[in-house]
């Protein structure tokens, strides 16, 4: 993308500012300006300092050093609502919605509409759904957000933002629980709020999405600017060697040239009313085996069936003995370990520190016969140092760590219960391309050792990448099952897509 952009004053600037926490300094002298009308991509890897830097931008944190300039003048904002007041908006990267509301509820929640005393519910409920259906969306206003996806949960952010208007408005990783379709749409907007003037600061670890959108792009790592470049000057390569000082090569482990062929966990016509329909495969011993599909098409539904997350009916067979799963419990009792999406609203005990969360799934087994304080400070050492967990203070809430620093907290907490099977829900989401390579790494490195690996994602470069095989889905039916040469993204869309409408006979190793 590339544009001219006006060059008047900044509306926004960040003046060397540094931040703090616990004695530990996460931002060191940032300077950057932000023009008027403009997309400005913020990239780094997790951990590099660019939530933190937009929360200061938007009021909700205070620098430790620095000054925050608006239309060149020293600014002290007093909240992210005194901030929003001035016209600077942050989206939070993780939603931040009244789940009890309904969508119009929480897009006017503390503007609302009124008639004489009373709340104008009709008004509010007619004009939110304006605003959803800008975003070409079907959400219904009247729902209430928590029985939503996270998509549209992610869309009602949105909508809310556009109805309080905004000279600055801040995206903290907009796209990554929305599907290509609605992305674009999100990106329709961008383009038409930077044509009447906004500025459009646009955090994101997907850098050919930074490569479309943005018309500058400022690089950070360890907390310091490394870099501001027009975009038209970089490629994603170059992008991805400033983020991580280094060039990154080979970003997926090899996979083993002779493939797996020992059954372990058969599923036989498995249905869970509403999302999937009569689904079949086998995952083998010492597999990552894949499982992609459009947004609807029910990959994170099979599982949450296949777990006793919700009703289902079928056949299961764990190492040849029928298997009935009840709860997340009795499959982690069972060998079988579940990494879900949402980390932080189901994987993590976000306000508590590393040591509960890394021992939860394993209290029963660190329970000899009490839990012992010496044994969970063990298994945190341990999983610190195999997953690589960077936290300048274990002790701290999890909600502190990066992204992908949560994530390998996960990773570490499930591997405490030695599962032979892991599930991973979209393993690396909210996660930049540095930490998703040793991701990647660690999970081929848990096959090595003879465990099995069910990978779920809307990603087609990593579900390639990693997988050995990969059943794809479309409106809940297996429409086909790919490895070799035919795992490609063009077969996988054409599958995706039923495109390619005979169904295919599953092909095992």
């Amino acid at each position: 993308m590339s544009r001219i952009i006006d060059s008047q004053q900044a509306p926004l600037t960040a003046s060397g500012i540094s931040r703090d926490f616990a004695g530990v300094r996460v931002l060191h002298d940032v300077s950057i300006d932000f023009r008027p009308g403009e997309v400005h991509a913020i990239i780094g890897e997790n951990g590099a300092g660019k939530s933190t830097l937009m929360k200061i931008l938007s009021g909700y944190l205070e620098p430790s050093a620095g000054t925050v300039k608006l239309d060149g003048r020293p600014v002290a904002f007093r909240s992210g609502g005194d901030a929003e007041d001035r016209g600077i908006i942050l989206i939070h990267q993780e939603t931040n919605l009244a789940g009890d509301l309904t969508a119009a509820a929480n897009i006017f929640l503390g503007r609302e509409l009124r008639r004489g005393p009373f709340l104008d519910e009709r008004a509010m409920n007619a004009r939110a759904g304006e605003l959803l259906r800008e975003l070409d969306t079907r959400i219904d206003p009247t729902s209430r957000v928590a029985g939503l996806p996270v998509s549209d949960q992610q869309m009602i952010e949105i909508a809310k933002a556009m109805w309080r208007g905004s000279r600055v408005l801040i995206m903290d990783e907009p796209t990554d629980v929305l599907t290509g379709r609605e992305t674009e749409v999100l990106f329709r907007l961008i383009r038409s709020l930077t044509a009447a003037g906004t500025t459009v600061l646009f955090i994101s670890h997907k850098l050919k999405e930074v490569r479309q959108i943005a018309d500058r792009v400022s690089v950070l790592r360890d907390g310091r600017l490394i870099a501001t470049r027009d975009t038209s000057e970089l490629d994603e390569d170059t992008m991805a060697t400033l983020m991580v000082g280094r060039e990154l090569q080979d970003m997926y482990p090899d996979k083993p040239a002779v493939p797996p062929s020992e059954p372990l966990l058969e599923v036989s016509n498995l249905s869970v009313p509403g999302f999937v329909q009569e689904i079949s495969f086998t995952l083998h011993r010492g597999e990552i085996l894949g499982f992609s599909g459009l947004v609807g098409a029910g990959r994170t539904e099979l599982f949450e069936g296949l777990l006793g997350l919700r009703p289902s009916t079928g056949d299961v067979r764990l190492k040849g003995r029928n298997l009935r799963i009840r709860s997340t419990q009795d499959a982690a009792r069972r060998g079988i370990a579940y990494v879900s999406e949402d980390r932080k609203g189901k994987g993590l005990l976000v306000d508590m520190p590393m040591k509960p969360n890394v021992t939860l799934l394993a209290l029963e087994r660190l329970a000899r016969p009490f839990i012992s304080n010496r044994r969970e400070e063990e298994a945190l050492r341990e999983a610190i140092s195999d997953f690589d967990i960077r936290a300048a203070d274990p002790g701290a809430p999890v909600r502190s760590l990066s992204g992908g620093n949560q994530q390998k907290v996960v990773l570490g907490k499930v591997m405490r219960i030695d599962p032979e099977i892991i599930i991973l829900d979209e393993p690396t989401r909210g996660i930049d391309v540095g930490t998703k390579r040793q991701i990647y790494f660690l999970v081929r490195e848990l096959v090595a050792k003879g465990k099995s690996v069910i990978v779920i994602s809307s990603e087609l470069p990593e579900v390639i990448g990693l997988s050995d095989r990969v059943v794809v889905l479309h409106q809940g039916r297996v429409a086909g099952t790919l490895s070799g040469d035919r795992l490609t993204e063009e077969t996988l869309m054409r599958h995706a897509t039923g495109l390619d409408q005979q169904m295919e006979e599953q092909h095992a190793y």
